[in-house]
């Protein structure tokens, strides 16, 4: 039986060959707002998602959705609630981007204490010689404090302790202390901020973790240390780690996800001379893209083969509540 799959924003032609080889019909979005979804949606089994909104509203507007499909390893935009309520699975790629994030991750770590950016920029102003009053630092026998030590988390353990030398330490309260590599320190939280020479996120954004990083954790951290955010732009408090940059609490910054993206144009970060931007793209390789593409419609031609998917994130009734 074919089945139609609607897909909001482009995704690698692998994913969409996946699912026509299974006889499925795909339907390109006509946009990626909410409104677009509800209307769209209508006729759809299955969406396969990347950073659209799937609200209640949605969901209760895909009658026939069986499964929402998500291109990557986060979820936080889709209601899983509602999912749960209406029978629908939600799936997500979890191993898909932990190379690229990681390895994405170890590079921003490397441009942040070796002042990559803004010496490329003293260049382009004719200031060859402004790396003499700005001089980068060596990453060797450096503590790196890894914040979440999931799959990503772990993988930036391992290339930055074995490729750079680094000493890793790393806060995760859910992480089985059975499964800590011997040259990672499982630390505390103040512990992991206040001795830290670099800090990495890695968490997910819960209804927990939105926020959690501000002004107290900046304060704790050495005004020599680096500041790294690849994870999710909500967990941290930019307005308070923006004072810390003012203040010179922290060394520097370099950041590939924001509170709002796409950023105002007139975000103080933009202007400070110690943060790196990026425009969250951790995981936008042609190698990630396609395995996210693939991983996420295997799930849907699991589901509409009336089988269970291998990543669910929630758990669906076993029958819709609209039915």
């Amino acid at each position: 039986m074919a089945y139609k799959i609607l897909i909001p924003q482009e995704i690698a032609p692998e994913g969409i060959a996946a699912l026509e080889k299974n006889g499925h019909i795909i339907k390109m979005g006509t946009g990626s707002g909410e409104e677009d979804l509800v209307r769209d949606a209508a006729d759809c089994d299955a969406i396969l998602l990347r950073t659209a909104p799937v609200t209640r509203r949605v969901l209760e507007a895909g009658k026939k959705l069986k499964i929402v499909a998500r291109h990557g390893a986060g979820y936080n935009n889709v209601d899983l609630e509602a999912a749960d309520e209406l029978g629908i699975w939600v799936t997500n790629a979890p191993d898909s981007t932990t190379n690229s994030v990681a390895e994405f991750a170890v590079g921003a770590i490397i441009a942040a204490g070796k002042r990559t950016a803004l010496l490329m920029q003293a260049m382009r102003d004719g200031d060859f010689f402004f790396k003499n009053s700005h001089k980068g630092v060596d990453l060797i026998g450096k503590t790196l404090t890894i914040v979440g030590f999931g799959r990503i988390g772990r993988a930036v353990a391992k290339k930055a302790h074995y490729g750079l030398d680094m000493r890793i330490q790393a806060y995760d309260p859910y992480a089985d202390p059975k499964s800590v590599p011997e040259y990672v320190s499982m630390v505390d939280w103040e512990t992991g901020f206040k001795t830290a020479d670099f800090v990495s996120l890695h968490m997910p954004l819960t209804a927990d973790s939105r926020g959690c990083v501000g002004k107290k954790e900046f304060s704790m951290m050495k005004s020599s240390a680096y500041f790294i955010n690849c994870a999710r732009g909500e967990v941290v408090n930019e307005t308070d780690l923006i004072e810390a940059m003012k203040e010179k609490k922290i060394a520097g910054a370099f950041l590939d996800v924001l509170e709002k993206e796409p950023p105002s144009a007139d975000n103080p970060l933009f202007f400070m001379e110690d943060v790196s931007l990026t425009p969250h793209m951790a995981s936008n390789t042609k190698e990630c893209m396609m395995q996210m593409a693939v991983q996420a419609a295997s799930q849907i031609n699991l589901v509409l083969a009336g089988k269970q998917p291998d990543w669910p994130v929630n758990h669906p009734q076993l029958k819709k509540a609209h039915d």
